[in-house]
């Protein structure tokens, strides 16, 4: 009853839609969380973005699957997930900001993302009411959009059991990752013992701790970044805004209308926040929202509903970490996410589903090869 083809680490944004992709190929999981339920550690922090528009291969391959999955979801699978085909917006108002979205548009059009530089009038007509002071224009992938992440998280768990392939095993903290000679044997919780050949990590925030576990060092730092939600109001923009200009305290910020009409948002502080503190703080309603009006004046009148806080499993790059570990057989990584486990999940999920069974395909290897454990960490991936 307990032997596994392989067990996931965590419930989450990655752990999930990889487990609910293994199911459908027959492979049979079990995906164990200290957590009660699907989608209760940093998933449901999340607010709700889903873009394809990156700028290095792996993410663009695996965001624009993500894209297919969450988009044609309701229609296939019939779960209401709240998806908005709303896209992504840059605007943009200094030349640093025109000059790098345009670097990465070759890139972009060349692995299939539909994606411009527009001008100010086409800005406008997406965000009526932005500021037209100083804007250049800004880059806009009409494609990208927003889902509920806990509906989108309970839909692909519900998915993944109707496969008869995956079991969840909720309430149970993992305590031992079991290997002899360097080889994945099994894991032990504190509850149970539990056999199997392959160990996924994805325990985002928590990997490091993980690592140590097999005296591994995972380069994954966790830092918190807030997010809040307004009230509801009629609706007048579907667009994810991302305003890539520095500020004091903070780098980007971004926000985008949900179906229901609430303004979800959220800003990068900087510096980083490190640790895994997820006490709301009283610096950032003020810093993020006179940001924001300054963009959209019109938003100055909107109360906010409720704030709170989320880690990001940080890799020294912003990208992900993914793929087998060369030193002990049968770990596999899908960690380190930067926060974007949740856009990135299902994608990622589908290619370490193939990699498990020996299935992978060039778009596969572009995605491991690029988020390899064993890459130089010494750039830094430009749309984190």
């Amino acid at each position: 009853m307990n032997n596994y083809d392989i067990i996931i680490i965590g419930a989450g944004s990655v752990g999930v839609p990889t487990a609910m992709a293994l199911g459908a190929m027959g492979v049979k999981t079990a995906v164990i969380d200290k957590k009660a339920s699907p989608g209760q550690g940093e998933n449901k922090h999340a607010i709700g973005g889903i873009r394809a528009t990156h700028s290095d291969p792996g993410k663009i391959i695996a965001g624009i699957k993500s894209l297919e999955i969450f988009s044609t979801w309701q229609e296939i699978n019939g779960d209401d997930i709240e998806w908005l085909k709303g896209g992504y917006l840059f605007p943009v108002y200094r030349k640093a900001e025109e000059n790098l979205l345009k670097s990465f548009l070759p890139t972009q059009k060349k692995y299939g993302l539909k994606i411009d530089f527009i001008t100010p009038e086409l800005v406008g007509e997406i965000v009526p009411g932005i500021n037209k002071q100083g804007l250049i224009g800004g880059t806009f992938s009409p494609d990208d959009g927003s889902a509920s992440p806990l509906l989108a998280v309970n839909a692909f768990y519900k998915k993944a059991v109707a496969t008869g392939n995956v079991n969840f095993i909720f309430n149970e903290s993992v305590k031992e990752i079991k290997q002899e000679n360097n080889k994945i044997t099994g894991v032990a919780t504190d509850k149970e013992n539990y056999s199997t050949p392959v160990v996924l990590d994805a325990a985002g925030a928590y990997s490091k701790d993980l690592g140590k576990m097999v005296n591994l060092n995972i380069p994954v730092t966790p830092d918190s970044h807030e997010g809040a939600i307004t009230e509801p109001v009629k609706p007048f923009f579907k667009a994810m805004i991302v305003d890539l200009r520095p500020a004091p305290g903070s780098k980007n910020y971004y926000f985008y209308q949900n179906n229901r009409g609430q303004v979800v948002f959220c800003i990068t502080p900087d510096p980083p926040i490190l640790g895994t503190d997820k006490r709301e703080t009283s610096v950032f309603l003020p810093q993020v929202s006179r940001r924001m009006v300054d963009l959209i004046p019109r938003l100055k009148n909107i109360r906010v509903r409720r704030v709170w806080r989320g880690l990001y499993p940080m890799s020294p790059d912003g990208s992900p970490i993914v793929g087998l570990n060369r030193d002990i057989k049968g770990l596999v990584h899908a960690t380190g996410m930067c926060g974007q486990g949740y856009m990135l999940g299902p994608g990622i999920g589908e290619t370490i589903a193939r990699m498990v069974t020996d299935k992978t395909t060039a778009d596969d290897k572009t995605v491991l090869d690029e988020f390899s454990l064993y890459r130089e960490f010494g750039g830094e991936e430009g749309l984190k």
